[in-house]
């Protein structure tokens, strides 16, 4: 389950990628159900959310403050999979985010380690380590848990975020290929993802007659400071977002992104209680996170264990290749 750079990349910037990415996804699920709450076209925030990412590389490109390349028809062909995967992932989140409360929501997409664990089995990626199946076993053991003493059914909810979780669980694995294989930054498949995202959206708020009332509302919202401030707030968000979640998938792994993901939702999950309410809080939802908490910090354990081992033996074998 691991990238090639996990034996090439140092500690720190495994370390920070991770970090900034925990940090960008547990501000965007707040700020998404903030901006959710007032504007509910979800469609056409992902599409601005988009369309600014695609203008700021391009910009940035131009002017010389990026080295992403120039667009390349094979590369953005070879890459189209993962815009179409990504689109699905956030169109089902923030579709699953209108009737969902956080905690919910987090606890079913923490189910996505264990997808995309299995995904790299059957897709030739070979076995990952004993300790690793069983961190990521052990954290789905926890949601599943927590999920007992938390749920109250909804059928909407459930399908959008559970859809949301195989789309993810692809693109993830999509994008982890990508950066192994191709060589491809973080940047040059956001912009490529960005960019080819739009046709695909464009004509889903058309189709889904999302457009042009969405357009006629924002505009009549936009005398809201509070509204614009959120909205801002989204689009820059959506672009660090994008940014770290790719970094972490190539410096790291895509199963390292998940586990961040849950980690992570840890913290989303007790603001969550705290600030917007609409939970009760049980003894299983309780034992659920401490379950899942465990299976994150047993999962970064074995992988800092397995990447202090691969050192190890490379260092053994320079040493032994000195001596012959």
């Amino acid at each position: 389950m691991e990238n090639q750079s996990d034996s090439e990349t140092s500690p720190f910037l495994s370390l920070s990628a991770a970090l900034s990415y925990g940090v960008a996804s547990m501000a965007m699920v707040f700020i998404n159900k903030a901006i959710l709450m007032q504007y509910a076209h979800s469609m056409t925030l992902l599409t601005l959310q988009q369309l600014a990412t695609t203008l700021l590389i391009h910009i940035g490109r131009r002017m010389g403050h990026t080295k992403a390349k120039s667009v390349d028809i094979l590369t953005a062909r070879k890459l189209l999979p993962i815009s179409l995967f990504y689109n699905a992932n956030v169109a089902f989140a923030l579709a699953s985010l209108k009737g969902v409360n956080i905690p919910m929501y987090i606890a079913i997409k923490r189910l996505t380690p264990l997808a995309v664990l299995i995904a790299g089995f059957f897709s030739g990626k070979g076995r990952p380590t004993t300790q690793v199946t069983l961190s990521v076993i052990l954290t789905a053991a926890g949601v599943i848990i927590a999920a007992l003493g938390d749920f109250s059914f909804d059928l909407f909810g459930y399908s959008m975020a559970l859809t949301s979780v195989f789309f993810q669980t692809m693109y993830l694995v999509l994008v982890e290929k990508s950066g192994a294989e191709d060589g491809l930054s973080s940047v040059e498949i956001m912009f490529y993802n960005s960019m080819l995202s739009l046709p695909f959206l464009l004509f889903l708020i058309i189709a889904t007659g999302e457009f042009p009332n969405s357009l006629s509302l924002l505009f009549a919202k936009s005398n809201s400071l509070y509204f614009l401030a959120i909205l801002i707030l989204s689009l820059v968000m959506g672009i660090a977002l994008n940014f770290t979640m790719f970094l972490c998938t190539i410096v790291n792994s895509a199963l390292t992104t998940t586990i961040v993901g849950v980690l992570k939702g840890v913290g989303s999950t007790t603001l969550g209680f705290v600030l917007l309410g609409g939970v009760q809080v049980h003894a299983l939802n309780i034992t659920g996170l401490v379950i899942n908490s465990a299976g994150g910090v047993w999962y970064s354990y074995a992988k800092y264990q397995q990447k202090k081992n691969k050192t190890l033996n490379v260092v053994s074998d320079v040493e032994a290749a000195h001596r012959k």
